[in-house]
């Protein structure tokens, strides 16, 4: 194996592009350096990211909406206020991932690229309509975080390709989000259902809702019928039935040790349900 510190994202292309073997990025490594130590992959290269400029940085633009370098850990997502109270929902789901210590090098970035339907940032960044800068041999694109996923432990990155940071848009006023997921334990588990949902208001009624399951399909996934589900509403019963109907009819779960279909298309409903009311209540101030 070759190990590589690069100082550019340009540098770290060129030599995956060249790379006649496995390739793998590291930012956190709590991903990489697990599934190497388990014999379940072992690159050619491994290409450290860390050394290059701004890979740490948590940026506010002047539209104010945020920049997050690829190798920024949960631990200091969690730590900076600011984005906090603009997107608690996506926060709490980075740091609902492993342990304390996993929390000092985990990364957004390599939770999205570790491709897991489970990941617990990933339907937050999608409710969000984050977007994500990706480089690689051919240039430079950004995409929305949900093209990425493509399947368990797969993504829609081009060979070569790496994100260079993932984008959040403005907050705005009257806005708010949240993240929910069930487990079998009180932590340090993986989710068997998760649920996001993101969402503004006009005075008391949804102006705009965003909803993104996890752990019942092969990827992360949008359901914009969900979302439409609130739009126009207080949050009334009748819209929350609405939403719930939605969420578990877009619901492909497998059953497993963790979860049968059914219990995952039941429990999508109820997460989403409590979801919205948290992210509604967050939008009003109510809560934090």
């Amino acid at each position: 194996m070759r190990y590589h510190a690069v100082e550019s994202f340009e540098d770290a292309v060129r030599i995956a592009a060249s790379s006649r073997g496995t390739t793998r990025f590291l930012a956190g490594g709590t991903d990489v350096l697990v599934q190497l130590r388990a014999g379940l992959v072992q690159p050619d290269d491994l290409i450290d990211l860390k050394k290059i400029n701004g890979v740490k940085d948590i940026t506010r633009r002047a539209d104010g909406g945020w920049d997050i370098g690829a190798a920024v850990s949960g631990a200091e997502l969690g730590a900076h206020a600011a984005l906090c109270r603009d997107w608690p929902g996506v926060v709490e789901g980075m740091r609902l991932v492993g342990s304390t210590q996993v929390q000092g090098r985990a990364t957004l970035t390599g939770n999205l690229c570790n491709g897991s339907p489970a990941a617990d940032s990933v339907p937050g960044l999608v409710a969000a309509g984050a977007t994500a800068t990706l480089i690689g041999p051919e240039g430079t694109r950004t995409i929305p975080v949900a093209e990425i996923p493509k399947g368990p432990g797969r993504t829609n990155l081009k060979p070569g390709e790496v994100i260079k940071a993932i984008h959040l848009p403005p907050c705005g006023a009257n806005a708010g989000d949240a993240y929910l997921r069930f487990i079998p334990r009180t932590e340090m588990d993986i989710a068997v259902v998760g649920c996001a949902v993101s969402l503004r208001l006009d005075g008391d009624r949804v102006s705009e809702a965003r909803v993104a399951l996890g752990a019942v399909a092969p990827t992360v996934m949008l359901v914009p019928e969900a979302g439409a589900a609130l739009v126009g509403s207080t949050l009334d019963d009748a819209a929350l039935d609405a939403l719930v109907t939605a969420a578990r009819a877009a619901c492909r779960p497998i059953s497993d040790k963790r979860g049968t279909v059914e219990f995952r298309i039941e429990v999508a409903g109820v997460l989403a349900r409590r979801a919205a009311l948290i992210a509604y209540a967050r939008a009003k101030g109510e809560t934090a």
